[in-house]
């Protein structure tokens, strides 16, 4: 989102609780529509930087059902917001996009990934996402670690969590040589980030990034978050000079990269390692926690006897590229900055971890970046993993 329509979002959100009328739903539709010139699409109200669904209970409990799974596919780039007009109470809010949604549970027996039907009550709208309440003081934050999944990877979430259906995707349970190779990766790490080729790289990167600066500059203005880093992963990966950037029907013509074991978007073999690079792209004016990897696959790449995993972060601005930095996956302030989101995998997998974009946008302010792996808290970050 914009700066401008970060505003307007918070000026809603304040109005919730300071001028909306209470204990009367139609009168809060009517004046919310008004004050922020919002269109009716069907119970949905929305406008350029938010949507929201207004509910009514005369007794505050909630559990009314608030909207079909496929409008909610409509809205869902954008903050989409519950209202909750209570006959004997304050208005509430609740951020409903996809990843607050627990389950589908109203006429969602045929609910499949090619077939999005159903609807979500307000009970499955998550009240508390990792310790994080879903209130006025949080949907911010909560929003930029929605931006970080795509419709689909929270629709397939949705799916095994509504239906019966055995889960296609298991835990990665590695076995003892897997689990020595996967501990080994810490000094591997340090080898590989104190060797010229962690040197040629970042210059192999640099010299990707320079080439499509222009291409880069152009996506980066893209508001839809993961449409915009597909985009630049692909400008920086494809040798294809022919990649044309066409905001029409975009999304149905990205080239698809699947990397070895689905970790990192440049795999590049060295002769003291095979390197899997994943790119994110820091767009220093938003704010956003962009998805770091799929936990079981981190796991069991790097349970390879020769693997070494890092992330090449590139920094955005009005103007283009300004900084790019290299990191291992280990680096402390990579940790530091790593959030675990078990609350949003599925029955049999050990979810997401995702980045704190502030972190990001520290490292990439440095002048230098400097890398410090400890041995023991990697450890200790490993063996939690594997807990789970």
């Amino acid at each position: 989102m914009s700066n401008a329509m970060n505003q307007k979002v918070i000026d809603f959100v304040k109005y919730v609780y300071s001028g909306m009328p209470q204990h009367n739903k139609d009168l809060a539709q009517k004046a919310t529509q008004k004050r922020f010139s919002l269109t009716q699409d069907g119970k949905v109200f929305y406008c350029d930087a938010f949507a929201v669904r207004f509910c009514y209970s005369k007794d505050g409990t909630f559990s009314n059902t608030v909207l079909a799974l496929s409008k909610l596919q409509k809205y869902d780039t954008i903050p989409f917001f519950v209202v909750l007009i209570k006959g004997n109470g304050e208005n509430a809010i609740f951020l409903s996009n996809s990843s607050m949604i627990k389950k589908v549970s109203h006429s969602s027996q045929q609910l499949s990934e090619k077939n999005i039907r159903g609807s979500f009550n307000g009970s499955d709208i998550i009240k508390e996402y990792n310790g994080i309440k879903n209130d006025k003081d949080n949907y911010q934050e909560l929003f930029a670690i929605h931006e970080g999944f795509a419709w689909n990877e929270n629709l397939m979430r949705l799916v095994e969590a509504t239906s019966a259906i055995e889960p296609q995707k298991q835990k990665f349970n590695p076995d003892d040589t897997q689990k020595k190779n996967l501990f080994e990766s810490i000094e591997r790490a340090k080898t590989f980030i104190s060797s010229p080729e962690f040197n040629e790289l970042k210059e192999d990167l640099d010299n990707r990034v320079e080439h499509k600066a222009a291409e880069i500059a152009i996506a980066a203005h893209i508001e839809n978050v993961n449409i915009r880093g597909r985009l630049i992963e692909a400008l920086i990966v494809d040798d294809n000079e022919n990649i044309k950037i066409d905001l029409v029907e975009l999304e149905k013509r990205l080239p698809v990269y699947d990397a070895k074991n689905g970790l990192g978007d440049y795999v590049r073999r060295f002769a003291n390692g095979q390197t899997y690079t994943d790119i994110k792209t820091k767009i220093l004016y938003l704010n956003s926690n962009p998805k770091a990897y799929n936990i079981d696959k981190f796991l069991e790449c790097m349970s390879e006897n020769d693997s070494v995993f890092l992330f090449y972060l590139i920094g955005i601005d009005e103007n283009g590229v300004t900084n790019s930095a290299l990191c291992p996956v280990y680096d402390k302030n990579i940790l530091d900055a790593t959030i675990l989101q078990y609350h949003w995998a599925g029955r049999s997998t050990r979810g997401v971890a995702q980045l704190k974009g502030s972190t990001l946008h520290g490292i990439l302010c440095q002048t230098e970046t400097e890398h410090h792996i400890d041995s023991d808290n990697c450890k200790k970050f490993l063996e939690e993993l594997l807990k789970r």
